[in-house]
């Protein structure tokens, strides 16, 4: 097992491209490094409300507006417009509570544009991107995803959904950040360690061939997401060549 994870670890080693990184959204929680490529892009796909909405004021001040959903809440944070708000989960199914992606994508006149995902759903990322079509997927320039639960991916079922679950992303798209949640901590897997929730950026390969690995991390505009708690850096089995 042991082995294994280390293999998917090297699969999401971070690389660089054409494109710089940028902070978009808040000082701290709520704020992601995303490449400089945002020309062209029609709207944002923001699954998962929080208080406020910092990356997405961000965006619609460069011109992209985001749809927002979530079944926990009843709409868009205070001072935030979305595009539009649905009031359901994302999940790997359609009911009255959860939708899929591409039921939730396909509901918007975007076909053929290219958009933004920005998810933090709290574990239920494997599912929804498992469920999603390669051609839905692939609407997506980028992606940054939220990675929960790490310490469960121990358990041989759950093992097999992560295994999926990366493949299924970096079948078509660059990893280019990753960023521990420092509120989280880390888990011991018999020295190996993986920071239990952790934020990755990722770039669709037609944007830019993978020039290298990068080599340093913490970036120097990464923050921790609460300030209460030490800063958490990525373990060096997580990065560099």
């Amino acid at each position: 097992m042991i082995d294994q994870l280390k293999e998917l670890v090297k699969a999401l080693r971070p690389v660089k491209t054409d494109f710089d990184l940028m902070r978009i959204g808040g000082a701290n929680d709520g704020g992601y490094l995303i490449p400089n490529d945002l020309n062209g892009i029609a709207a944002c796909f923001s699954p998962g409300v929080a208080d406020t909405a910092s990356f997405e004021i961000a965006l619609c001040k460069r011109g992209i507006g985001s749809h927002l959903a979530d079944a926990s809440v009843d709409g868009a944070p205070k001072g935030f417009t979305p595009l539009s708000f649905t009031k359901k989960y994302l999940d790997g199914y359609n009911d009255e509570t959860n939708m899929t992606l591409d039921f939730w994508f396909n509901e918007h006149d975007l076909i053929a544009k290219d958009c933004i995902l920005q998810m933090d759903i709290e574990g239920g990322e494997y599912a929804t991107i498992i469920a999603t079509p390669p051609e839905v997927l692939k609407q997506f320039r980028i992606i940054c995803v939220e990675i929960h639960d790490t310490d469960a991916w121990f358990n041989p079922i759950a093992w097999n959904t992560v295994q999926t679950f990366f493949a299924k992303l970096t079948e078509d798209f660059h990893v280019v950040h990753n960023h521990p949640n420092n509120n989280c901590g880390t888990v011991d897997a018999q020295g190996f360690l993986l920071p239990r929730v952790f934020e990755l950026t990722l770039l669709r390969k037609d944007r830019s061939e993978a020039l290298g690995f990068v080599e340093d991390l913490p970036h120097s505009l990464d923050a921790p997401n609460v300030t209460d708690k030490p800063v958490l850096e990525l373990p060096k089995e997580w990065y560099g060549a």
